[in-house]
């Protein structure tokens, strides 16, 4: 191919992708409106007229906000490509001499500070403006700017390194540098896991045991009759920054601890509670999270074998402005093309990530011995989160990692009966 077909075989793809994504926020706006005025009957019992509203208000000005931020994105995008900004700016590095690591990684650097800028007014509005409006930020200005920071320096700390190490094999290794990239990413990867819940999440909150009395002993005897095995029950500051509610757990091995929000603790029961520890219990138990890293580590394998692949065709390059074939250049050229080549595949991952979704509500139902204490847990973060409780079929289907509270109660309904 030559490189102006291959531009526009970008630009066909691009355009189709933004498109599709496009009619997919409109139709879940237009699905959302259709509802708007009547409660679904699935849990009419358990909201109120003016909460529900409150929930379809907040869908509907995320997804105005969606449609903005898209079309402006989708804009800027092609402006960049078009105008060869990304080129200018290699160029100019190159009047400095620099290493060709060096050269490269500052490339990458100063593409993310201005991604980065560029997205910031849209953080900041949704933040302050639309979660404000809807009573979720807790968030400062000052822990807002901190937090900023914090992120600023922790992906220094990594990047760098990880790129530097990449370039070497890419220079150093030879036709098989691509493996090597690998081995030393997956590795990578893999300390980061152990690491994050030890040093990298105490950096942005403050992580305290939980308490002596009956919540602790009810999740303790949780794990101890699951064989699960954890370091500690720790409760987290999450209301700092939001009121919404969560629960994990995370590390491997003797790094894995259990992470309530302090949140979920106040709105939920102690039994609401110990069912949805259950259902996180129930990733672990039926293997989502190996599963999840090995499907990640093959797919990263597979990059970089296309990256192999793709740093000796030369139309590729000249198809997005670049005299030159390089490492940095190559890694911008696909962050640009990943998107609208494979957005069609998204389905294979969220379609995989609902059914483990099920299996652990399952779990979690099994375990307790009753459906009723994750329904009414699920039920209740549901309304104080603000769920779309009516998005489109297609729209969820594309997008949504969980299935719908509504599919998720009918899924636990048809275990129940399958006990009776």
């Amino acid at each position: 191919m030559t490189s102006l077909s291959i531009l526009i075989l970008f630009f066909i793809f691009f355009t189709v992708e933004f498109v599709f994504f496009y009619v997919l926020n409109l139709l879940n706006i237009k699905n959302t409106k259709k509802n708007s005025n009547h409660i679904p009957d699935f849990i009419s019992e358990h909201i109120e007229l003016d909460k529900y509203s409150k929930s379809v208000r907040y869908s509907l000005r995320k997804e105005y906000f969606s449609l903005l931020t898209t079309g402006i994105s989708t804009l800027v995008t092609a402006a960049i490509i078009l105008s060869r900004v990304i080129v200018l700016l290699d160029n100019w590095l190159f009047l400095f001499n620099l290493h060709p690591y060096m050269h490269g990684i500052l490339f990458l650097l100063i593409l993310s500070a201005l991604s980065s800028l560029l997205t910031l007014p849209a953080a900041l509005y949704s933040q302050f403006v639309i979660e404000e409006q809807f009573g979720f930020n807790k968030m400062t200005g000052r822990t807002f700017l901190i937090d900023l920071i914090k992120n600023t320096l922790l992906s220094l700390i990594l990047f760098i390194p990880l790129m530097a190490v990449l370039f070497f094999f890419v220079d150093k290794a030879g036709d098989l540098w691509w493996l090597y990239g690998f081995i030393f990413f997956a590795s990578f990867q893999l300390i980061i896991s152990v690491l994050y819940p030890l040093v990298i999440a105490p950096i942005f909150n403050k992580f305290s045991d939980l308490e002596e009395g009956p919540l602790k002993d009810r999740l303790v005897s949780l794990a101890e009759r699951t064989s699960f095995k954890a370091k500690g029950i720790y409760i987290m500051d999450g209301s700092k920054r939001s009121s919404h509610s969560n629960a994990y757990f995370t590390g491997f091995g003797k790094s894995r601890r259990i992470v309530l929000y302090d949140t979920l603790v106040h709105s939920l029961s102690e039994e609401e509670i110990e069912s949805v520890l259950a259902h996180e219990i129930g990733h672990f138990k039926k293997k989502h999270i190996i599963k999840s890293l090995m499907t990640s580590l093959i797919m990263a394998l597979g990059l970089f074998y296309l990256l192999s692949v793709l740093s000796q065709y030369t139309p590729l390059f000249m198809a997005f402005g670049f005299n030159e074939m390089s490492f940095h250049a190559l890694l911008v050229i696909l962050s640009f093309c990943l998107g609208p080549f494979t957005f069609f595949l998204k389905p294979l991952f969220t379609v995989k990530s609902r059914r483990n979704e099920y299996e652990a509500d399952r779990f979690a139902s099994e375990t307790m011995g009753s459906a009723d204490p994750l329904k009414r847990a699920l039920i209740t973060l549901g309304k104080e989160n603000l769920s779309n409780l009516t998005p489109h079929p297609l729209y969820s289907f594309f997008h949504y990692s969980h299935p719908v509270l509504s599919e998720r109660l009918h899924a636990l309904d048809i275990e129940m009966k399958k006990d009776k």
